[in-house]
């Protein structure tokens, strides 16, 4: 079936908010249930799924540096977020028929595997979806330069980012009403016009390996599966 897929190996990134739900924090299962469907519609259509999940319903490295506290440690806090969060997410998933591993950038072998480039895309090639914690394993980078740098490393034919809404606007759409919704853009422009769909790093790095990049609302049921077939959801940043 994966003829069919404009892209057959996807890295998706998540946001630890989006785990959470309504609530802002901690964990919604109903929410992260509804996930799990999703992507396992994804995979019974042939897809080949990375998965890279940020911890900021847990603890955001980035904020708490502000109030204080050493960036590296705050870092690596954020870090042992993401695993609790790919933890998580895995068990939900197993219990509804998906076969899953967890990698982490930082050696933690009673909870998951470390991640081994060949062995990850091993697992992509048996059908397993793969779960990428711990960011890059250093302080500094941000969840989004680790699932760019992650989908260039499993050769992925596409990112997609899933956020809560429906594309990339040239304002926050939420508190601008009349922001502009771009079905395309350039890695170019979005730099320019600095519109804070990724940070600059992982935007680079999305230029530098013509890595196409499409932001799309995830609690639109069927919208990962339809942007795999190539279908116009969201947008389309190349």
């Amino acid at each position: 079936m994966t003829s069919a897929l404009r892209y057959p190996r996807v890295l998706l990134k998540l946001s630890g908010e989006a785990l959470a739900g309504e609530k802002g924090f901690g964990f919604d299962f109903e929410t992260i249930t509804r996930f799990a469907h999703e992507l396992r519609a994804i995979a019974s259509s042939g897809a080949q799924i990375g998965l890279v999940i940020g911890g900021g319903n847990i603890v955001r490295g980035s904020q708490i540096s502000k109030m204080g506290m050493d960036r590296v440690s705050a870092d690596y806090m954020g870090m042992l977020g993401t695993v609790i969060n790919a933890l998580a997410l895995q068990d939900v998933l197993e219990r509804d028929g998906i076969e899953t591993r967890v990698m982490t950038a930082i050696r933690m072998e009673e909870l998951a595997e470390p991640y081994i480039r060949r062995r990850a895309l091993r697992h992509l090639e048996k059908g397993r979806l793969v779960i990428f914690a711990a960011g890059t394993g250093n302080p500094y980078f941000s969840t989004d330069t680790a699932a760019v740098l992650r989908a260039i490393q499993m050769k992925a034919n596409v990112i997609i980012k899933a956020t809560s809404v429906d594309g990339i606007y040239s304002a926050d759409p939420k508190k601008v009403p009349d922001a502009t919704r771009y079905e395309r853009i350039s890695y170019r422009d979005v730099m320019l016009e600095e519109l804070g769909v990724m940070d600059q790093t992982a935007i680079t790095l999305c230029k530098e390996n013509s890595l196409p990049l499409i932001v799309l609302d995830i609690n639109q049921s069927g919208s990962v599966a339809a942007a795999l077939r190539g279908e116009q959801v969201g947008t389309l940043v190349s």
